[in-house]
């Protein structure tokens, strides 16, 4: 049985409550182990500690795979001890054997709450409504906090290309550790840059939807607005018009009209009805 308050002894049916939707108040460690596991019960005691001397930010669960098999086979348990941390509901991380403690310390860290996420939220709703600012000391002062936290670095990438500036926005992009930057939120925010470089130098959508009933063969103004469109949230106009180019302009820029496909579904995500429709009709078009 768990002898801190801080660790909690699972079973499927209480998974939901204390992992899933306990994550999203506080990580979760989830320790697979069994009473005739040896490295287990080294183990058992770091987790114990380390629960302790978190005092609540975090939560060790743990499930016993002799009695919880079925859970186990659910989340690919193939040794034992493996651990497996949760974040908003999620699997985030894992690790397997048991570990020395700094290693399992320096594990843990990545994922606790820290002093900057609470100004970084601050920030973010002040960008959300082009409160430039606000967001700017707010972010200011968690990079005194936590320079080199990848979240802070974002939040300045954010800042900086809202301002326009998105040669700086890149060079801190690029300062991200490189595990950070294959993350569908770095993809999204260099897709979303693209587009913010195009609008920042083309006329109003107005001129430029005028420019295309005079030459619905131009480019340039189509791509522009393909990008203004963007920015607007509207992108199955964006993906309409870039497709126009690609029929019509298919070496253009290099065949930038399909890189610019792309970039759009990064900031989709990779998904959704949207993206399957547009995706087979790129692919159409290239082959």
């Amino acid at each position: 049985m768990a002898v801190s308050p801080y660790i909690v002894d699972v079973t499927r049916d209480k998974f939901e409550s204390v992992v899933l939707e306990g994550s999203r108040e506080r990580p979760v460690l989830v320790d697979f182990w069994a009473s005739w596991c040896g490295p287990c019960r080294m183990l058992a005691p770091i987790l114990e500690s380390l629960a302790d001397a978190y005092a609540g930010k975090l939560l060790v669960a743990k499930i016993d795979t002799e009695k919880e098999q079925e859970l186990a086979m659910q989340h690919g348990i193939r040794s034992i001890p493996t651990v497996k941390l949760f974040r908003d509901g999620r699997e985030v991380d894992a690790f397997m054997g048991a570990l020395p403690e700094s290693e399992i310390r320096a594990f843990v860290e990545k994922h606790l709450p820290r002093e900057a996420d609470r100004l970084l939220e601050q920030a973010e709703a002040a960008l959300g409504q082009g409160a430039l600012d606000a967001a700017a000391a707010l972010i200011e002062q968690a990079a005194r906090d936590d320079p080199e936290y990848p979240r802070t670095l974002l939040a300045q990438a954010r800042l900086q290309a809202a301002r326009g500036e998105f040669d700086a926005a890149e060079a801190s992009l690029r300062r991200l550790p490189l595990d950070h930057q294959d993350n569908p939120e770095v993809q999204a925010m260099r897709a979303r840059m693209l587009f913010q470089r195009v609008a920042a130098a083309a006329p109003p959508a107005e001129e430029l939807k005028a420019a295309l009933r005079k030459d619905p063969n131009d480019p340039e103004a189509r791509y522009a607005l393909a990008a203004r469109e963007v920015l607007a949230g509207d992108h199955a106009a964006a993906l309409e018009d870039l497709l126009k180019i690609m029929a019509g302009h298919r070496q253009w820029r290099d065949d930038q009209a399909r890189k610019a496909i792309l970039a759009v579904f990064q900031l989709l995500g990779n998904q959704g009805d949207l993206v399957s429709k547009y995706r087979a009709r790129m692919t159409s078009l290239l082959f």
